[in-house]
């Protein structure tokens, strides 16, 4: 089987994560689509994240309707930091004889060479690009010096560009207003029950 691998904190999960997931199976002939809440992110720099619970039921709340989005407990079942190269790594074990394909934004991509052993990485599964607002896809030929094979393993999509963002969700929870047309409904419903975003 041909399974995606889209990874994030979550925080809160969104329809635009469900958008690039179908997008990404409906190009990709993929059989389902993982999705990997985070515990703990060695390159993000950002507020303290929601705990990792409240992340979890939110995910699961949003995909319930989807039966080829699949939750993985993969990452925050494992202590320290999430390194995707160790998640891919459990995942392989997990779905033996499967493909994987990890799912990333042009961003991440650009960073790629910061991530853990990426030479490796792009060794043991594919990479997925897809845009992101305000970033350019990087220059794919300095990313092939830099991490020899890359171009064998990295499929670049053009869309979808989803142009919503947790930050901003976070901070109209914040402010009072509504974000019915920016998470699924029993996501939204979460947020409000167990007041989360709100500023003290």
């Amino acid at each position: 089987m041909k399974i995606g691998v889209l990874g994030g904190t979550f925080d809160p999960i969104h329809r635009g994560h469900i958008m690039v997931a179908e997008e990404v199976k409906a190009r990709l002939n993929l059989a389902e689509v993982l999705f990997v809440p985070t515990a703990q992110t060695p390159l993000k720099e950002e507020s303290p994240i929601s705990a990792v619970e409240h992340r979890v039921q939110m995910v699961s709340l949003a995909i319930a309707d989807y039966p080829y989005l699949k939750l993985s407990d993969v990452e925050i079942n494992r202590a320290g930091l999430s390194y995707t190269i160790d998640t891919i790594a459990e995942l392989r074990s997990r779905y033996a004889g499967d493909e994987l394909f990890f799912i990333l934004g042009w961003d991440s991509l650009a960073q790629l060479p910061r991530w853990k052993e990426p030479s490796r990485l792009v060794q043991m599964c594919r990479l997925v690009a897809i845009p992101r607002p305000g970033y350019s896809l990087p220059d794919l030929n300095s990313l092939e010096a830099s991490i020899p094979g890359l171009s064998r393993s990295l499929i670049v999509l053009d869309k979808p560009e989803i142009d919503i963002s947790a930050t901003e969700i976070r901070e109209r929870v914040a402010r009072g207003l509504s974000i019915r047309h920016l998470v699924p409904e029993p996501v939204d419903e979460y947020i409000r029950q167990h007041k989360l975003y709100l500023r003290d």
